[in-house]
């Protein structure tokens, strides 16, 4: 079979004003056109590694290719090649081919943007993130590879909505052993991370009716806010010493004036769902004790309601074992919903939810017209990863590594500022640093001069939520890398009263 321009060299697009374009047609004009040609190509080329769009050292397709490719005589393109060698631009060495000749070239002008007060931050001990220089990246290519050597044609299909039957299946055992999760793997549904299951979520509620989710009175603004998006208003519950008011799921929630997220009645007695982080609320750092776990379900049996639990960092506790999941006290109340992005990773896009029966046709149904899907291979891989025991080796080993760093936090503060002290220490990647009362502002402030990136409390508190209010500050220990964890503590201790 002859060679044609779908089989040669390399694609390069050029803006020729249409002289190279129209080369079959103009060659039969003689050497005038022909010129016409190759000043169009040269031109053409020359503006190209003027504006930057082929970068110094890139290689060009050979003159025979490009000629197929433009529809023009070969030795137009070597012509124009030889011209652009002479000024400069290219380079042509024997058995290195045609390329853009190397040189300094200006960054494009960009527009100004805000920047910190005290510059951009050196250390970032937000929440919310693990140790990204710790991802498990030669076991996960290991994981990677077996997987595609393992995986069936159709894995490279459009698939199930619910997900991977590999990943659903490892998923389901993983899950019933480490977090006593009652898992189907016909239940499970894998999603782009917590924020797509709970988006999905949001969206089923307000079909089905529902005017407002009941959610606890520290969160993610992110969360309330895609509810809002939903159609969903927010009704926080109380929150006390010893964490959060379940009771209040049955008497109107926290009773705090104002309004979030749309207009009418307020309170968690018009809600028929609530959003929970039981294994250890965010931020606050709490578990959800036994009690008020009972009284949630009992809420959720007696009124038909439904539980999103948010077990976003159920793994990670260091003073006794993981407290197991709520759903396991009633899969058919309780939707659980995970995440591989703080025992692995948030760039892998992946996260899960298990649904009671009733609402997995509603929820696949939502799903799939929302367009939002999980690539395939990532999902082999984690079934891989999971299946071969390095997810749980991975699980330890950051156990460890956050413990220190908790034990760290905890000594660097007793040393340094003893009038502060850090409460929710005993799961997780992150702590509460109370302050001393009226001190939190300047504190943040004090901590951006530092160029420390630390949040203060008051940024997760729900607007509606009542009086009771700390200062403190949340502080992610789990968030820099490990050779910057150091650096970032003595920040921290450095702003603190």
């Amino acid at each position: 079979m002859g060679e044609t321009w779908a089989t040669l060299g390399v694609d390069l697009h050029l803006e020729t004003g249409g002289d190279a374009s129209r080369g079959g047609e103009a060659s039969r004009d003689g050497d005038r056109s022909r010129g016409g040609v190759r000043k169009g190509l040269t031109d053409a080329l020359r503006e190209a590694v003027r504006g930057g769009r082929l970068a110094p050292g890139t290689r060009l397709p050979s003159s025979r290719s490009l000629a197929v490719d433009l529809g023009i005589a070969r030795n137009t393109v070597a012509d124009a090649y030889a011209d652009l060698v002479a000024e400069g631009w290219l380079t042509a060495r024997q058995g290195s081919g045609t390329r853009v000749a190397e040189r300094v070239v200006a960054p494009p002008v960009r527009a100004a943007t805000p920047r910190r007060k005290g510059g951009a931050p050196t250390y970032d001990l937000t929440p919310g993130t693990p140790d990204l220089s710790a991802f498990p990246r030669t076991e996960w290519l290991k994981a990677a590879r077996r997987a595609m050597a393992a995986a069936p044609n159709d894995a490279l299909g459009y698939g199930d909505p619910r997900g991977r039957v590999e990943l659903r299946e490892a998923l389901a055992r993983y899950l019933a052993r480490a977090r006593g999760v009652r898992a189907d793997p016909d239940r499970i549904v894998v999603t782009a991370g917590f924020v797509h299951g709970l988006s999905i979520l949001g969206r089923v509620l307000r079909q089905r009716g529902l005017p407002e989710v009941t959610v606890e009175s520290y969160g993610l603004d992110v969360h309330w806010n895609l509810l809002h998006r939903a159609g969903l208003r927010t009704a926080p519950l109380d929150f006390d010493e010893l964490g959060t008011c379940t009771a209040g799921l049955g008497s109107g929630g926290s009773g705090g004036s104002g309004r979030s997220g749309g207009s009418g009645r307020s309170g968690a007695g018009a809600s028929k769902a609530v959003l929970l982080t039981p294994a250890h609320q965010f931020p606050m750092g709490v578990p959800l004790r036994p009690e008020r776990r009972a009284a949630a379900v009992d809420w959720a049996r007696r009124e038909g309601g439904l539980i999103l639990e948010d077990d976003y960092d159920g793994e990670f506790r260091y003073d006794r074992q993981p407290v197991g999941a709520l759903q396991g006290l009633d899969p058919e109340r309780v939707v659980y919903l995970g995440t591989a992005s703080k025992s692995l990773a948030p760039g892998l896009r992946l996260g899960w939810m298990v649904l009671p029966s009733a609402l997995r046709d509603e929820v696949l149904g939502e799903k799939d017209a929302s367009g939002w899907a999980c690539g395939a291979l990532d999902q082999l891989t984690l079934a891989e990863f999971i299946t071969s025991g390095a997810y749980d080796r991975q699980v330890r080993a950051a156990r460890l590594r956050y413990r220190r760093r908790r034990d760290q936090l905890v000594a660097a503060l007793a040393e340094r500022a003893p009038e502060v002290r850090a409460t929710g220490i005993a799961a997780g990647l992150h702590a509460v640093v109370e302050l001393p009362p009226g001190t939190e502002q300047s504190v943040v402030q004090a901590a951006n001069w530092e160029r420390l990136a630390v949040q203060g409390l008051s940024r997760f508190r729900h607007p509606r939520a009542g009086a009771r209010q700390t200062d403190a500050l949340v502080v992610g220990y789990g968030t820099p890398a490990e050779h910057a964890w150091a650096g970032a503590l003595e920040a921290l201790c450095r702003v603190l009263p």
